[in-house]
């Protein structure tokens, strides 16, 4: 037997080889929030005129390529989100709000930031002057355009300050910190679509599946083995088996998309780069239907739920679509690469907006387990078993082999 073991590595590593593509259950990336954890050592301000990282702002090593202005109204001008947070003063000079809109990263790293200021320096917020940028106030191919940049001082405006909370932004994981003039710090991060920042996780843990027997059952009772409701190609219901977990981790925070739908009434919740079956307005039949980024899905569109009593799939119109935070990452993949979720068809896929090609990338994965599934069963292993924490070893190896194949900047979605 230990020799059809090896054999079996051995074809997957040539097939992981062969179909390895830039694509991963929903990424690697640093996390939900991504910061450095601030130890007790001695932090060093930046001096006058310091950035880090010690390369440009434009480049790989640090908030990547600009990517475009983004208008109001615009596609893309939805992604931008509003910061209310309490402990950040706004300057918002324009009155139009605009200095609260940013990425979901940016977001994420100032509220971290906001954090750190109030404990390094009690009864002090943090300020920001200068945020997203809809009136050409930046130069031609600033970040600020993008939602990506902020100007930052403390509320106190005390300059002798500037210098340590340049340091506060780099330990709160901002992509590129600038002590860029006297009067304020310049801090940015990468794109929300680059594969460098992906959380990990895609459903959250309250989510629920459904059984091949009909019954519900959480994502955090989910195991490997079971037997859960995806789709075929063509749309039609299946029984498929729950391969394992390409990530699972029960404590990590992530910030998930919620679609909710009419009727039937569901409530899917999703991290924003996961594929779910969507179609534009009213749809008919499952043939209109693609797999897209939930960040993409707006209110009006349609997506497949299941039918009460037991049907199959049926177009539903997506009443509403919000930001929610939440604790606890599952990504179960199933053979057929789809299941439903609160009643909801998605994919097991994110990051790559193709689920064909996302399927074709784990094919290896499956048939390593297709061929395991050959040997005599063993008492420690086989249905029920209690997935490992963390993110699955193969969808790290797909991350590493197209990165070094294609090269991280070609990494994008």
């Amino acid at each position: 037997m230990p020799r059809w073991r090896s054999l079996a590595l051995v074809l997957l590593g040539l097939a992981a080889c062969l179909l390895a593509a830039p694509v991963l259950g929903c990424g690697p990336g640093r996390g939900p929030v991504g910061r450095r954890r601030l130890g007790r050592r001695q932090l060093s301000p930046l001096l006058y005129k310091q950035f880090v990282p010690n390369v440009p702002e434009q480049t790989l090593g640090a908030s990547g390529k600009a990517e475009g202005k983004v208008l109001r109204g615009s596609e893309r001008f939805r992604d931008l989100v509003p910061n209310y947070n309490p402990d950040i003063i706004f300057k918002d000079e324009e009155n139009t709000g605009a200095d609260r809109l940013m990425t979901e990263r940016c977001k994420e790293r100032v509220n971290s930031l906001a954090i750190a200021v109030m404990n390094m320096w009690p009864g002090v917020k943090l300020r920001v002057t200068e945020g997203w940028d809809e009136d050409g106030h930046h130069l031609p191919d600033s970040l600020h355009y993008e939602g990506r940049a902020l100007d930052i001082t403390t509320s106190d405006r005390d300059r002798h300050k500037y210098g340590m909370l340049a340091r506060l932004a780099v330990e709160a994981g901002f992509d590129w910190v600038y002590y860029e003039s006297k009067a304020h710090i310049h801090v940015s991060v990468k794109a929300d679509n680059s594969l460098a920042v992906r959380t990990g996780g895609c459903f959250p843990g309250h989510a629920t599946v459904t059984l091949e027997s009909g019954e519900r059952r959480g994502l955090a009772d989910l195991r490997q083995g079971d037997w859960v409701l995806g789709a075929e190609p063509g749309g039609r219901l299946v029984p498929t088996e729950v391969l394992l977990f390409l990530d699972r981790d029960l404590g990590q925070r992530a910030s998930f998309v919620a679609i909710e739908t009419a009727s039937p009434a569901r409530r899917l919740l999703l991290t924003p780069s996961h594929l779910v079956f969507a179609a534009r307005g009213a749809a008919n039949g499952s043939a209109a239907f693609l797999p897209i980024f939930a960040r993409r899905v707006r209110p009006g569109d349609a997506v497949l739920a299941h039918g009460a009593g037991g049907q199959g799939l049926h177009p539903t119109r997506v009443l509403r679509v919000s930001r929610e935070d939440g604790v606890g990452v599952f990504a179960p993949l199933t053979s057929h690469g789809t299941l439903l979720v609160n009643g909801v068809l998605a994919s097991c896929y994110a990051v790559l907006e193709s689920h064909r090609w996302a399927h074709r990338a784990f094919a290896p994965l499956r048939l390593f387990h297709g061929l395991l599934s050959l040997l005599p069963a063993h008492p420690e292993v086989g249905n029920g078993t209690v997935p490992e924490a963390g993110m699955h070893w193969y969808s790290r190896l797909l991350y590493r082999l197209a990165g070094g194949v294609l090269g991280q900047e070609a990494l994008q979605v």
